[in-house]
């Protein structure tokens, strides 16, 4: 099953796709994956810190990240005999002898972010190379606490007259952005303590200084649409980093994030 696995040097965003069923993932490797997809590349990275980065080592983290999360204090004995599985022979090899470079794995968590932002903008476009900007916000707002959604949906739909439509690159270069939220949450509490709202400028401004993204100018402005409650071409802290951050907190608990070292950053 796992002889179609490509060594990490061959990896792409199309890894997940084109092995289709034949790999496999336990459990604890899921964790691993969600918490690549959850959190900006800086501070997946902590797992280069995990000592002897080679397969028992690295599988051995694994176990016990999810064993203390799993059952807590309780002890759980380990299998000394250690399961290939398609991340492991992707990283390592079939024998289990390659060695995985700093390069390799930031390809990888790349990789892995955007293959899934690739399923759900496919799922949305249709075969095109855009997606509409109404459902670039049904997707924002999924997993939110909003309760009028469709009250959202229509302001968009009146506000944005001219539609260009949201193509992939910025789309994952907002997601890309999301997972960077709380650096720029930061950067918004200024402004909330000085009781300020910001304009768009200002916003693209403070997400290239935080993030190092440059957020498109329609992009800018389709969030400014989707956010802007009250109409005044600015966004305060309530509007947008309270609805983002309860989206992400609502996305890891439905996602069934367990891992609780993944989700602190290690």
């Amino acid at each position: 099953m796992l002889a179609d696995t490509p060594p990490v040097l061959k990896g792409s965003s199309n890894l997940f796709r084109n092995l289709r069923h034949r790999g496999i993932v336990g459990y604890t490797e899921y964790l691993f994956l969600l918490c690549i997809l959850t959190k900006p590349h800086a501070e997946g990275l902590f797992l280069w810190s995990v000592k002897e980065f080679e397969p028992r080592g690295m599988w051995n983290a694994l176990r016990k990240g999810a064993s203390q999360a799993l059952f807590s204090d309780l002890e759980v004995n380990m299998d000394e005999n250690m399961t290939d599985t398609t991340l492991l022979v992707h990283f390592f090899g079939k024998k289990g002898k390659a060695e995985l470079g700093f390069d390799d794995f930031y390809r990888f968590m790349d990789n892995l972010q955007t293959e899934v932002l690739e399923i759900e903008f496919l799922s949305y476009s249709k075969g095109l190379p855009i997606i509409s900007e109404e459902d670039f916000a049904h997707i924002l707002l999924r997993f939110t606490n909003v309760d009028d959604i469709a009250g959202y949906l229509d302001n968009v739909r009146k506000s944005i007259t001219d539609e260009k439509g949201i193509t992939f690159d910025e789309f994952r270069s907002f997601f890309q952005f999301m997972n960077n939220l709380e650096d720029f949450a930061i950067a918004m509490q200024m402004y909330n303590f000085a009781n300020r709202s910001i304009g768009q400028d200002e916003l693209a401004r403070a997400v290239y200084v935080t993030t190092g993204l440059k957020l498109t100018e329609h992009l800018v402005n389709t969030v400014f649409h989707i956010f802007d409650e009250d109409r005044d071409g600015q966004l305060s802290y309530k509007e947008f980093i309270g609805v983002m951050k309860d989206r992400l907190h609502r996305r890891t608990v439905r996602r069934g994030a367990g891992w609780q070292g993944c989700r602190e950053g290690g």
